[in-house]
């Protein structure tokens, strides 16, 4: 317990006010005694700026805490599209590297069936009291090129073949002709010659025709199974 003694009796002791009035007669009292008003301007800028940068600092701390989740969201995306973009690299690779071995795998059956389906057409369009003699491949012919670009423009061209035959009747060569151009797996048939021979001491038709092969369009090619079960 303290006692407070009133030394001048003549003058009553002041209450106790609160800090905030303590610190406003303070700020009163030191603003008094500063009379630079430079040194006032220079003052009231540093707090001018001290007030903007805690506003700023508190508006970027809030909007932070806004866009955390956000970030959180976009680093799960990131991954995610991260690892499916790896998928599908691999999964490119895969196609490539199948597709490599189907581009192999059709250069080696390019020309596995081209016969059969020759000596089918040319048998099929063999008129009566005709038959054949002959039937071989024939090189395309290739322009003059050098032996890179004459090798691709060999394997880019139709396989070739040429006819030689015998016929009683000349309608039936005309005949012959005609039905190997309707084929489709036949084109650019061109006879290249045609003479009068004696056979057996009776004189014949012989001819000679040149021809190409070519894949038919997919409407006229038929397939069917290996085996057939029997009943």
């Amino acid at each position: 317990m303290m006692i407070a003694i009133n030394l001048k009796p003549g003058l009553k002791r002041k209450g106790g006010g609160s800090s905030l009035q303590g610190f406003g007669d303070r700020a009163k009292a030191l603003a008094s005694r500063v009379k630079d008003p430079l040194l006032v301007g220079v003052a009231a800028s540093w707090l001018a700026v001290a007030v903007w940068l805690g506003g700023v600092w508190k508006k970027q701390t809030s909007e932070l805490s806004e866009w955390q989740p956000r970030l959180e969201q976009a680093r799960t995306e990131n991954r995610r599209f991260k690892a499916f973009i790896q998928q599908k690299k691999k999964q490119e690779l895969i196609r490539d590297s199948l597709l490599a071995q189907i581009g192999v795998i059709r250069d080696v059956d390019r020309d596995r069936y081209v016969w059969p389906h020759v000596l089918d057409e040319v048998a099929q369009a063999l008129p009566a009291y005709t038959w054949l003699t002959e039937l071989v491949a024939q090189a395309p012919a290739v322009p003059q090129a050098s032996d890179s670009a004459a090798s691709d423009s060999l394997r880019q061209l139709p396989p070739a073949f040429r006819i030689q035959g015998r016929t009683v009747d000349i309608q039936a060569y005309t005949k012959f002709l005609r039905q190997l151009e309707a084929s489709p797996w036949v084109v650019d048939v061109v006879p290249v010659s045609v003479s009068t021979v004696v056979e057996h001491e009776r004189p014949v038709t012989a001819f000679t025709i040149r021809a190409n092969f070519k894949t038919a369009d997919s409407a006229y090619i038929r397939t069917v199974p290996l085996s057939q079960s029997v009943r």
